[in-house]
Order: structure tokens, then sequence, then C-alpha cells
């Protein structure tokens, strides 16, 4: 009898170090997670810091350089501006800005990253990329995509804008910051500024 209570007292032991120890992975699991939440929110609000001062004026970001249009007012999107100076991924310093309009006035909605290829480590927890093929640019913002840079032509069909820049397929990633998605934060278009794209 007493073995067998010993038996069964070493099982229930066995046991409750197993659950113990799973509670403790999930917890460490949880913990982890919510690290790296945090580190997100501290990463978009340190954005939005830094990029307060656009969110309605177009003006001010021009003055900080991004002044290159470099597309159309692209549905579900809108209109992409570029700082050109700016490189590699800075969650304070997007290359891209993109902007809605409505009459003459401007929001930012959303900042954008662009890369040669896929980051191996998501420069944002649970980031999700787009892409953007090989493409002309001009000065009013048209883009024609070509494989390479030769096949440009000097100014833009219709417009007779001037050449600006080529750029190889680029991968991208938006943030949308500064307008509601209801299709992710990360989403490449955003149906809510449709009203705004639709013209």
């Amino acid at each position: 009898m007493r073995k067998v209570l010993t038996l069964r007292a070493g099982a229930l032991a066995a046991m409750l170090v197993l659950v113990v120890a799973g509670a403790a992975g999930a917890h460490n699991d949880r913990g982890m997670r919510n690290a790296g939440q945090a580190k997100l929110a501290e990463q978009l609000a340190d954005a939005r810091l830094a990029t307060a001062g656009y969110a309605l004026s177009l003006n001010a970001a021009k003055a900080d350089g991004y002044s290159l249009q470099i597309t159309p007012n692209m549905p579900n999107m809108g209109f992409h501006f570029l700082n050109p100076s700016v490189s590699g991924f800075d969650v304070t310093k997007p290359p891209i800005l993109v902007y809605v309009k409505r009459g003459g006035d401007w929001q930012l909605g959303a900042l954008e990253w662009v890369f040669t290829e896929r980051p191996r480590t998501p420069p944002l927890k649970g980031a999700k990329y787009g892409s953007f093929p090989a493409a002309c640019h001009y000065a009013d913002g048209q883009f024609v995509p070509e494989t390479v840079e030769s096949a440009c032509a000097p100014t833009a069909p219709g417009s007779g804008a001037a050449f600006t820049f080529w750029h190889p397929r680029l991968i991208t990633l938006h943030v949308w910051l500064w307008y509601p998605n209801p299709d992710g934060l990360y989403a490449s278009t955003n149906p809510f500024v449709a009203p705004f794209t639709s013209d």
C-alpha cells in the first residue's frame, strides 16, 4: 500500500512539474508578445511625433525635403512624395509620405519605406510587404513601368514632363499611421481613402 501511495505521489509531483513548466512557458510567450507589442507601440509613437508637423501640411514636408512627387493620385492610396536624401530604415524618417487631397487641403495618410529585397528581419513587428514594379518617373508624378533605365523616355507621355529617375523593382512597406485602415496597419491600399482618390 505504501508503495502504491509513493508511486501516486511521484506521478502527481511529475504532473505538477509539467503543469508549472507549461504555465511558465505560456507566461514567457505572452511576455515576449507583450514586449514586441510594446516596442512597436514605442516605434509608432516616435514616428507620429517625427511626422506630426506634416500631418496637415504638405508644404512643411516639402520644406524638409519631400519635394519630389513620384506618383499621381493612386486609387485607395493617394499621392506619393519622396525625400531623395533618405535611405535605409529609420522609423522617424520615412523616405516616402503618402497624402490624400480634397480641394486645396492635403492630409498625410501613410508613411512608406522601400527596399530592394525583402528584409530578413522585419523592421516593425508584424510587418507586411507589397511591391512596386521597376519604373521610370517624371517631374509631374507620372511613372511608366520599364525593366531597364535605358528604356525610359526623356519626357512623360502626354504631359512632356521631364524624366527624373528610374528604380528597379522594389519591396514596399506602408504604415497607415495617420489614417485608419480597416485592412490593417501595413496594407498597401486603404478603402477609407477612396473618397479622396476616386477623381
